[in-house]
């Protein structure tokens, strides 16, 4: 096993492994439920990282809040994962890596690509999902046909073409099963119940018990759950350009029409579905999925296409009756006020990790890698205006755009120039695109309808950012106030001494897990 050490995460330490011989730079982004030294102890996942690494320069890391990773204090969201996965390989020195993510890891990894283009040379995602559509946390005890039938409400009120939608919904049986898996989660993690439903050929309960244990509490796998099933990345989906390979078991409990849709929608997209019901390609024909990567890695479709296209936020922002302002103090002194205000700005925007495009006169252009900052920039701007006696109004979105020179384009800038224009004063109108990026920030949101944005095609829905946060008792407010505890907390004696074992002697327990037998409690 390849020694653990810590990349820095902000103020956060990231547990990772590097290794391998390969050609060909590897990054693993793994779900919740992940260890960077106990994983070694299960000879399936050995067998085929081992693999894996004869044609690669893998790394692994914990994510935070999990495994042998820092806790956090709260969930994280997209934009916080991203990060995890760059500052990993700015760690170790893998300048444009392959991202293989599984699970949860998936949306992650489809933002570090959108986000990092120049960075990714390619993705491959296993076992994952763009949005969840079997319900939420509190469906979980409702009857499956009632959870399908809302879901297909609720799609076709947002004017959903449904005839394309309806063939990558869930049936019934499907969402039964993720209520099952939910239901284990929430009254028994730790018990082996919730990974028994993820991995079914695994035989022994009380090694899945452990793995449970020993990879996240109770409060940060709910956190993690809660936040999956709000968070979806469909707009992003069209504007990634790295060479993709998706791969899905048909029984898997996370159900084969995600990963369907991830095929279908992400430009040039490669899929391999395989038989099986296990949760990780290392159960699930992993001969099968190592041959398919090792011919896509090595083969021309890894072929690294240069792009001047990435994902952004973007955000304007615009002085109300600025014309009124000028005529009632004053050309000079108002250009004082403007002077000013573009100095707040541009300190605003460079504090939350921004850049200043340009000025549009009364207001500015603005970029951000992630929504997130983009909204408390906003804020921020909106606070120092008023101290200055005057108005602002923003719009935000994020989506695609061309990175030129010293300018910034693209339909994603239309896009949130026309957001600008509905904008009152005082407002921060912000594309429901914006909304499913920014799950777990604690941002309030409320809606304001949906609207033609002249000139874009379809129609959009437009949300204001609330000045106070999240409403009390909304499910953001809560995500963002859920405790995520450290694994520790529900670990036990015994799990401390099989951590220590699989660190020094990690061939002790596989050797365990070889001998466990199929039914039983031991």
């Amino acid at each position: 096993m390849a020694e653990t050490l810590y990349a820095s995460c902000g103020d956060l330490s990231l547990a990772y492994q590097v290794f391998g011989d390969g050609p060909v730079e590897l990054v693993f982004v793994g779900p919740v439920v992940s260890h960077v030294e106990l994983f070694w102890t299960m000879p399936e996942f050995k067998a085929f990282f081992e693999q894996l690494a004869t044609f690669c320069r893998v790394l692994l890391f914990d994510k935070a809040g999990v495994g042998l990773s820092d806790p956090i204090p709260k969930v994280r969201t997209l934009d916080d994962r991203a990060a995890e996965i760059e500052a990993v390989m700015d760690t170790v020195g893998f300048e444009k890596a392959a991202v293989f993510a599984m699970s949860e890891g998936g949306p992650q990894a489809i933002m570090f690509a959108a986000k990092r283009p120049e960075r990714t040379r390619a993705l491959i995602l296993y076992g994952s999902f763009p949005f969840l559509s079997g319900g939420g946390w509190d469906d979980i005890d409702r009857d499956p046909a009632e959870v399908l039938a809302r879901g297909l409400a609720e799609l076709a009120e947002l004017g959903e073409d449904m005839s394309g939608v309806e063939q990558y919904m869930l049936s019934v049986e499907q969402i039964a099963r993720m209520q099952e898996m939910v239901r284990a989660a929430r009254s028994g993690w730790g018990s082996g119940a919730t990974a028994k439903c993820m991995f079914p050929s695994v035989r022994s309960m009380r090694q899945l018990a452990m793995v449970e244990r020993m990879c996240a509490s109770p409060g940060m796998l709910r956190a993690t759950m809660e936040s999956n099933f709000r968070i979806d990345v469909r707009p992003i989906l069209p504007t990634l350009a790295a060479p993709t390979l998706v791969i899905h078991a048909r029984e898997d409990v996370m159900p084969v029409q995600c990963g369907r849709y991830l095929a279908d929608h992400i430009p040039g997209a490669r899929y391999l579905e395989v038989d099986g019901a296990d949760h990780a390609p290392w159960f699930t024909e992993p001969d099968r999925i190592l041959t398919e990567i090792e011919e896509f890695l090595t083969g021309s479709h890894a072929a690294p296409s240069p792009s001047h296209r990435a994902l952004r936020t973007v955000l304007f922002t615009d002085i109300v009756a600025s014309t009124q302002h000028a005529a009632a103090t004053g050309d000079e002194r108002w250009r004082a006020v403007l002077q000013r205000f573009g100095e707040i700005t541009a300190d605003l925007t460079q504090r939350f990790g921004g850049t200043v495009v340009k000025s549009t006169g009364d207001g500015h252009l603005a970029t951000f890698d992630g929504p997130t900052q983009a909204i408390r920039c906003a804020e921020a701007l909106r606070a120092d205006a008023e101290t200055l006696g005057i108005e602002i109004r923003a719009g935000i979105h994020t989506g695609e755009c061309e990175l030129l020179d010293t300018d910034i384009g693209g339909l994603a800038v239309h896009i949130a120039a026309r957001i600008l224009g509905q904008a009152g004063p005082g407002e921060i109108l912000v594309s429901r695109t914006v909304r499913d990026l920014v799950v777990g920030s604690g941002t309030g949101l409320v809606d304001r309808g949906t609207v033609e944005l002249r000139g874009v095609p379809g129609t959009w829905q437009l949300l204001a950012v609330t000045r106070d946060g999240a409403r009390a008792g909304s499910a953001e407010a809560e995500l963002a106030s859920m405790p995520t505890p450290g694994r520790r907390t529900a670990m036990r004696r015994s799990d401390r001494a099989v951590e220590v074992i699989a660190r020094r002697t990690p061939w002790i327990v596989r050797g365990m897990a070889r001998l466990a037998p199929a039914t039983g409690r031991s």
